[in-house]
């Protein structure tokens, strides 16, 4: 059975904020789970977009400082002009 992909909301390139805190939910290698990896109103860069295969729902790989995490839609927002780059990134 194939699964119809969903249209991703946003694109490469775009500058989004965390809505929540995101944590490991045991796919983010060398942190523990549930460890907090990005707090809210972190702000990242989208820098791929992919979809989960069995849902077809969209993921984005989102920079945030020096790491790289996935996150779905309802945890990201477009980002307002002026926030800082450094404004919430989670250790």
């Amino acid at each position: 059975m194939n699964i119809e992909p969903l249209q991703p909301a946003y694109s490469w390139g775009l500058r989004v904020v965390a809505l929540d805190d995101l944590s490991n939910d045991g796919s983010y290698p060398g942190r523990k789970d549930g460890e907090c990896l990005v707090t809210a109103g972190a702000l990242g860069e989208i820098v791929n977009v992919g979809q989960v295969v069995e849902t077809g729902e969209p993921v984005y790989l989102v920079e945030f400082g020096r790491q790289v995490v996935g996150c779905t839609e309802d945890e990201i927002a477009p980002a307002p002009a002026g926030l800082l780059p450094e404004d919430g990134v989670g250790a």
